[in-house]
């Protein structure tokens, strides 16, 4: 197992929330009021898993690895990530300053969330596509067999010492639950299986 495998099975874990997103912002708009709790999880799930676990993992140990091997931090591709993830930051941050006014009914702030939740679907799925497609086949190519190892290593501590133990799998039950009350395909639980976790569990 590659770094690079764990980062992409995370990724089919966070475009099971992006599609739950999706149906949510649907439903809200139609029924012209927010739902706060599936919002307050979906917002919980991205700051979390997809920023804290899975972009932190990126930032603090890919990239560097990757810039170590001559990609530059601030032209390269490692730097068009970066900035993408602050985008992201931004929209995650004005939904959720938007959930408790929506769900009293205020027809601004319903406006707010739905607007920077459908900004945030394009921008990730974007941003996957260019990880899995591109950015993930540079670093399988700059790295070596003992570069991966050390990653690998690297991403288990992570897991069990800054996210700490059942982290990873409490996000996962999230993202489930998410997709079973919005009808939409639970890949979550399989893609991790598949991957055995990649944190030591």
């Amino acid at each position: 197992m590659k770094p690079t495998e764990i980062l992409s099975h995370e990724h089919r874990v966070i475009e099971q929330v992006l599609a739950c997103l999706e149906r949510m912002t649907q439903k809200f708009t139609a029924e012209g009021r927010l739902d706060p709790q599936p919002a307050r999880d979906a917002v919980a799930f991205f700051r979390n898993f997809a920023d804290r676990c899975h972009h932190g993992k990126e930032e603090a140990h890919l990239f560097p690895a990757m810039e170590g091997k001559g990609f530059s931090p601030d032209c390269g591709p490692t730097g068009v990530m970066r900035r993408e993830h602050e985008l992201g930051r931004l929209r995650v941050r004005e939904m959720a300053a938007a959930i408790e006014t929506a769900a009293a009914g205020d027809a601004a702030a319903l406006r707010r969330f739905v607007e920077n939740a459908q900004a945030y679907i394009g921008l990730l799925r974007e941003h996957i596509q260019k990880e899995d497609h591109c950015l993930f086949p540079m670093a399988n190519q700059a790295l070596s067999d003992a570069d991966q190892h050390d990653l690998l290593a690297t991403f288990e501590k992570v897991e069990a010492e800054e996210m700490g133990a059942g982290t990873h799998e409490t996000y996962v039950r999230i993202a489930d639950a998410l997709a079973e009350q919005y009808g939409v395909p639970r890949t979550a639980t399989a893609a991790l299986a598949h991957q055995g976790c990649g944190c030591g569990h």
